[in-house]
């Protein structure tokens, strides 16, 4: 009979790394690093695919375009629309590959940790997200003007007003940065802590169980590898639709109709 309190299972608290080190008393811990290091990896791979640009492309020209051109297209141009997508498109491109580069770090063995399985992290990136689409907004409609065209949707009765434009304000102004890091969070998390738990369990199901343990331990880390080739799928999928809502919220801030 397998104990239940002999087995700690991962929780929350599996993800609190310590520090590295210090700097002026702040602990940098392996979450910052990894951003650190998908920021150069991203910028090392555009500007080694750009650096001898030719007419007939190389193999590391040709993924780099291919995947700038992914972003360009299937997201920015046609979310935004081809008047004003292009000014919008290094961004749009700088966050999906940061995005994926730090998800795929959970993948990677001896690094093993996706960046922003931290809340603080998606936060924080959703923030930056929140403060570009409403000064595009504010820029192009005046403060007042984008404020209505976010609060008060047209064609609705006057009547309505009252009802409809908290909503509004709450779930345009106020909500999507919270819906938009909680969705990066939580897939991020659920799938490493699932991975966790696999890997741990069936360590413990053959070093502790004993007799069926020998079978239900190996069958867990076969599901643990099978998961993680599914986190490998969720760890692109949550950087696409990350960068798709925010060329949605762009389109928003520039429309001019809600």
């Amino acid at each position: 009979m397998i104990r239940a309190e002999s087995f700690h299972a991962p929780g929350p608290a599996d993800f609190d790394l310590p520090g590295f080190f210090s700097i002026g008393g702040t602990e940098i811990t392996k979450p910052m690093i990894q951003l650190v290091l998908a920021a150069i990896i991203v910028f090392a791979f555009f500007a080694l695919a750009i650096r001898r640009g030719t007419l007939v492309p190389g193999k590391l020209q040709f993924a780099g375009e291919s995947a700038y051109g992914m972003v360009r297209n299937s997201i920015g141009r046609d979310i935004i629309g081809s008047h004003d997508f292009a000014r919008f498109v290094p961004y749009l491109v700088t966050v999906f590959f940061f995005i994926f580069v730090n998800n795929i770090f959970g993948s990677v063995p001896l690094i093993a940790f996706p960046s922003f399985s931290r809340a603080s992290m998606a936060y924080a990136l959703a923030a930056v997200s929140w403060v570009l689409y409403n000064a595009v907004g504010i820029k192009k409609h005046g403060f007042l003007g984008y404020l209505k065209l976010q609060c008060v949707p047209a064609g609705v009765p006057v009547a309505m007003y009252p009802l409809l434009i908290p909503l509004e304000f709450f779930s345009n102004l106020l909500i999507r940065p919270v819906t938009l890091a909680l969705r990066l969070f939580c897939n991020m998390f659920a799938g490493h802590l699932l991975l966790m738990l696999f890997a741990t369990g069936g360590l413990y199901l053959i070093e502790h169980v004993g007799g069926i343990g020998y079978a239900a331990g190996p069958l867990a880390w076969v599901l643990a590898i099978l998961v993680s080739f599914l986190e490998i799928l969720v760890q692109f999928l949550q950087a696409y639709v990350f960068t798709l809502l925010n060329a949605m919220y762009l389109q928003g801030a520039l429309a001019d109709e809600h």
